[in-house]
């Protein structure tokens, strides 16, 4: 059973020719309205989460729910197809549970409201909205346990719901769902900060319609959706081969001391038609790390990496879906049966980038990036303070290096999704028991190359306050691999020093490590790879990068063959010497440098890490 709209106004809408000045209107209306949903969402949320670091993902639709501007492409065809109820002119849909809308959401800390845009009784666009919600319940502050086998342990699971029905707050819902939660004053700000932010699109999409029509506001999302089409065929038709390509890359670990994890993906071109297969990904794993892949943000992924590679004038939405088909096998890593976890699918969600740049960039390598996305790093900080006894929890989000490019280098310590910001350190210093003593790009951590991948992060919080915390990352045992003869990145690495002077190294992934005050954490992120030879890179800008700390002076000269001396110049005769030396081990005749093998990776993890190697997955 499907859902039924029930609209007032059956009548048809009248297709009309839409000159371009009119569309550009149209579509820039569309995109400011876009910006506004999240200006009044970061203005009025509460979770640092959202408010700080922009983890929230907006979407207009149109009447069919193919998104028009956006992110992660539409969910609204997964929600239609789950949900058995009505949906009326003044409702607001809820839902956060990834198996109640084919992975929609992927994980339950995203909550998501659908918005259905009526105009005199005629359904005529979507708003939506969804943001990362910093704690929903379940056995861990937080709410991603690393070591969850199912996800009843991952906090509250909300099916579709009517949060709002004909504008009226279901307050009963509302407050069931609150009770269920360590943050409840974080998550009703949080979820009535997105509430607003789709009544803002709605009243954009009125005021569009009013000044055009609606029949002209339908046939120019219409439009536009046809040009994206067009457009995405002829780089399909320039950039993908019949010839069959593969790639596959690896999440590290899955928190309970299993993996790496395989995603492989095979790509070729039928006629108009990309085929992304992935057959040969590893089996669900027994914990966290699985990742329910929706097919259309598959296809949005593409389509981005396809737009901002090859051209980035084009606005993407989702008018090219029928271009790419997908195929995911059943209780796989990126299609689990229910009730596998997903709290912890982020690592998979960023690999995905990878693959993507390791398949497309297999037909024009120079156009291809280093691997870069690897993870999203998270940190999370909970406890009662000293004094007063009230709760605080922290959930930030970190940010390691920026694959090296064919255009120039990676940028030091980013984050690939384009809205994501740091949390200032202010921020934590001001609302959490914590200093940051040092927050710096680390040195070397980036992959050398003729463009160098983005160094990693190391911040080192001290904790002025007894808690807990839980660390969500990967990249510790598999590198971001370099290209076309750049170097991978380094690896990541988390040390927590107690007060008494003992170091532990921490897992990637772990949960429920006791802080005391006065106990200090290095949070260390990976590097980004490298493109091309470093034997190539300009001394000058070598030499200038140690001047700044982004390399250091055995750095230069080991990884890039540049003598610099004490007053940041060149030694020039030096350099020569060791650029000779260094281009004879420097293999551009491999697009792909991954580093060690996963059999040598394994054997040497201990020494390497500190921490044992993860063992072979198991059937799940």
């Amino acid at each position: 059973m499907a859902a039924k709209i029930i609209q007032t106004n059956q009548t048809p809408f009248t297709p009309i020719d839409v000159d371009t000045i009119t569309l550009d209107i149209i579509e820039n209306a569309l995109r400011n309205a876009r910006e506004e949903m999240d200006a009044t969402l970061f203005r009025t949320a509460m979770s640092p989460g959202i408010r700080e670091q922009g983890d929230a993902f907006p979407l207009i639709a149109d009447r069919n729910g193919l998104m028009v501007v956006g992110q992660f492409g539409s969910f609204i065809g997964g929600f239609l197809r789950a949900y058995e109820g009505e949906i009326e002119e003044g409702d607001m849909i809820w839902l956060s549970d990834p198996y109640s809308c084919e992975g929609a959401v992927s994980h339950n800390n995203d909550w998501l409201i659908i918005r259905p845009i009526f105009r005199q009784g005629r359904l005529t666009a979507w708003a939506c909205m969804f943001g990362h919600q910093t704690d929903i319940g379940g056995k861990v502050p937080g709410s991603l346990p690393t070591d969850a086998t199912s996800i009843f342990e991952e906090g509250v699971r909300i099916p579709p719901i009517k949060l709002f029905r004909k504008d009226v707050l279901q307050e009963d819902i509302l407050k069931l769902v609150l009770h269920q939660v360590r943050m409840p004053e974080w998550c009703r700000a949080d979820l009535l900060a997105i509430v607003a932010s789709c009544r803002v699109a709605e009243r954009r999409v009125n005021e569009i319609c009013d000044r055009f029509g609606d029949d002209l506001f339908s046939s120019a999302t219409d439009e536009l959706l046809a040009r994206n089409k067009r457009a995405m065929g002829h780089l399909i038709a320039s950039a993908v081969s019949e010839k069959k390509v593969s790639f596959e890359d690896y999440v590290c670990d899955d928190g309970r001391g299993y993996g790496p994890y395989k995603l492989k993906c095979t790509m070729w071109r039928e006629g108009g038609k990309v085929i992304l297969d992935f057959e040969g990904t590893d089996p669900q794993a027994v914990g966290s790390v699985n990742f329910y892949l929706n097919e259309n943000m598959l296809k949005m992924f593409f389509g981005i990496y396809m737009i901002m590679v090859f051209d980035p004038q084009v606005l993407f939405n989702d008018g090219f879906y029928d271009l790419v088909d997908v195929r995911i096998p059943e209780r796989s890593l990126l299609k689990p049966a229910f009730p596998a976890a997903l709290s912890c699918r982020t690592h998979a969600l960023g690999r995905i980038f990878d693959v993507l740049g390791g398949l497309l960039g297999q037909g024009q390598p120079e156009f291809l990036n280093a691997a870069g996305f690897s993870s999203s790093p998270h940190l999370m900080y909970s406890g009662f303070h000293k004094d007063s006894r009230e709760w605080f929890q922290l959930f930030q989000i970190g940010f390691g290096g920026i694959p090296g490019r064919p255009w120039g280098d990676g940028p030091d310590g980013h984050s690939l999704w384009p809205g994501f910001t740091n949390v200032p350190n202010e921020f934590l210093e001001r609302y959490f028991p914590m200093r940051i003593t040092r927050y710096t790009s680390l040195a070397d951590s980036g992959g050398a190359g003729k463009n160098r991948g983005g160094n990693g992060i190391l911040m080192t919080y001290a904790f002025l306050n007894d808690g807990i915390i839980a660390i969500h990352d990967d990249r510790w045992f598999t590198s971001p691999w370099g290209v076309n003869g750049g170097e991978p990145g380094e690896r990541s690495r988390k040390v927590l020093r107690r007060k008494s002077g003992e170091e532990i190294i921490l897992p990637a992934k772990c949960d429920n490590i006791e802080v005391q005050e006065g106990d200090e954490l290095d949070y260390i992120t990976w590097g980004g790879g490298g493109w091309g030879s470093p034997a190539e890179r300009d001394a000058d800008l070598v030499a200038l990068e140690v001047k700044r700390g982004l390399v250091s002076v055995e750095g230069a000269f080991a990884n890039y063959g540049v003598k610099v001396r004490e007053d940041f110049t060149v030694d020039e005769a030096a350099t020569k010497a060791r650029r000779a030396e260094l281009a004879k081990t420097i293999d551009t005749s491999q697009i792909f440098n991954f580093g060690p093998s996963i059999e040598e990776l394994r054997a040497r993890c201990e020494a390497d890490t500190g921490l044992p190697a993860p063992m072979p997955p198991r059937q799940h």
